[in-house]
Parts: structure tokens; sequence; C-alpha cells
């Protein structure tokens, strides 16, 4: 029999600046009754591994600059946080309809470069972590270093995709599973061999542990995946997004 559980965290409190993740983490398991396991996925929420690492900004504190205030003024947004978008960007894709679609500087395409107004407080805005396959292994050894166990970290984030409404959990930073399946050069069920089959199943993953998770607002900021069968390895997440040149859709 196949059996995947998805088991929500609750009981992790707000974090601050400076906090313990991985502490926060296997006392909220403890005290579920699940406890980690050798061989679990964490799935955990960027908003979280943010404010743990400081990737906090103030508004009031920032200064925008002309350009800044010129996409504010097209758009109706607040100038900061234009700014902060702009900063936080590698380049920006493309701007219409009041949406601002950039490549962050580590390389994943999104909206507003993920900075997040949302869960944070007012007049704060949350940024992506700097490397998140960092952050990423960083929870993971201290995970092994509290429970003595092995697990997988996927560090998840709410991003839109082409051509498809709604917004799902995607990976954007993981540490001990290989985040890609590549099935190619395998037969299917009539012999026919793949020839382009390749799976994310680090977003899969983070997109399962999203329906028990919600929004951060609902106070589930991570949650364990137990049971399925990644291949281990160290793989980071950041081999996800396609090249300039392989993407069909910009």
């Amino acid at each position: 029999m196949c059996r995947v559980e998805v088991i929500g965290l609750r009981g992790i409190p707000v974090v601050r600046e400076g906090d313990d993740l991985a502490e926060l983490i296997v006392s909220a398991a403890n005290k579920a009754g699940a406890g980690i396991r050798e061989g679990d996925i964490l799935v955990v929420s960027q908003v979280i591994v943010s404010k743990a690492e400081g990737r906090v900004a103030r508004l009031q504190e920032v200064e925008p600059s002309r350009l800044a205030i010129t996409v504010a003024e097209r758009f109706g947004k607040d100038p900061r946080h234009v700014e902060l978008i702009l900063r936080e960007a590698r380049r920006v894709v493309r701007m219409s309809r009041g949406i601002i679609i950039t490549e962050t500087h580590g390389g994943h395409i999104c909206a507003n470069s993920g900075v997040d107004l949302s869960n944070v407080g007012a007049g704060l805005a949350a940024l992506l972590p700097r490397d998140p396959d960092g952050s990423a292994r960083r929870l993971r050894e201290a995970v092994r270093r509290i429970t003595g166990v092995d697990v997988a970290v996927i560090i998840s984030d709410t991003h839109g995709r082409p051509l498809r409404r709604g917004a799902i959990n995607v990976a954007i930073g993981c540490s001990g599973l290989e985040p890609l399946l590549d099935l190619r050069g395998r037969r299917d069920l009539h012999g026919r061999v793949l020839r382009s089959k390749i799976i994310c199943v680090a977003d899969e993953l983070a997109s399962a542990a999203e329906l028990v998770m919600g929004q951060a607002d609902e106070g589930v900021p991570a949650a364990i995946i137990r049971g399925y069968r990644y291949v281990r390895g160290e793989s980071p997440a950041s081999v996800i997004p396609r090249s300039e040149e392989d993407d069909i859709f910009l």
C-alpha cells in the first residue's frame, strides 16, 4: 500500500529575528505527537525563515528612487514597496496591469521579487532569504543535531504560474533530496521510451504541504510530509528555474 501523510505543525509562535527555527519546529512536532522521524520531509514557509534571518524591512526607512516613484504612480503602489522589489530583482521581466514580474537574485521568476507585505505587521515587508538553499541546509543540520535523525527540508513560497489561474506553493530552497526526478530514458506502460519526462518533486511536495499549512496567518507555517520515498541528494532548488533561453513563455 502506498501512503503519504501531510502533518501541519501548529503552535509555532510568532517568529522573530534570531529565533531558533529548528527548536521551534521540533517542539511543535513533539507537542503534536508526531515527532520527527528519519526520512521525513519538512516544508517550511519562507515567511518564518525570512523573519528568523532578519530579512524584514521597515518601509519608513526605505528611500524610493525616481524609477520606483514613477512605477508606483503608474500602478498605484507604495513607492517604498516598489523600491524593495527593484532592489531584490536581478532583472524586471515584465510590468503590466499593476503586476511587476521579476527574476530574483536567486534566479526565481515571480511577482514583486517575492517581497511580501502580509503576515509581517503594519509598515513591514518580508524579503526572500538571501540564500534559500543555504537556509534549508542549515535548518536540516540543526534538526539533525537536535533529533539525531536525517530529514529533507524544503523552503516554500507562493508563486503564480504562466497560463494557469491561482497560485501554488513552490520550493525556493531545499536540502537533502533531489528536487527533480528525471524519468527520461525509462519506458512507459506500453514500452515507449520517455523523452522529456522530468518531474519537479520539490514543487509537488511544497504544494502538498500547503493543503494543511494554508497561509501563515492560519498559524501553520510548517508541515511534515511522511512516507514519501524521495531520492536523497544535495542538488539545490536553484536548479529548478529554466534558463532564459529555455523559457518558452517569456
